[in-house]
């Protein structure tokens, strides 16, 4: 097997996928969260990262001579593997170190000192 090949196009693969996910949903929300937007919004995102793993097998298996197969759908699992975890520990970033929400003072009334 081409361990650097399937490795290096693995990670590159998960990057791609997540870096172009969190790009998509930026530009068609405004933010990096759904906000409980459903729909073909939230569709989009998901898709990008598995076009990009499917195009990572294929070149897998066209740059390979043996066992095109195998080395196909493992570089299909170790890339699914890495866009998983990396879309996790990003969510995690982003839900752990946004700043907490501005409250105003509540409104003091008239008259009252």
């Amino acid at each position: 097997m081409r361990w650097k090949l399937l490795i290096i196009t693995s990670v590159l693969a998960a990057i791609v996928g997540v870096g172009g996910s969190a790009g998509l949903l930026y530009l068609l929300i405004g933010s990096t969260t759904l906000g409980g937007r459903p729909g073909l919004i939230a569709l989009g995102p998901l898709l990008f990262p598995l076009a990009v793993i499917t195009f990572a097998s294929i070149f897998v298996y066209r740059h390979t001579a043996r066992r095109r197969k195998t080395q196909a759908a493992a570089t299909a699992i170790i890339s699914l593997a890495l866009t998983l975890a990396l879309i996790f520990a990003t969510t995690f970033y982003i839900v752990c170190c946004e700043p907490p929400p501005q409250t105003l003072p509540a409104p003091t009334p008239r008259g009252a000192t």
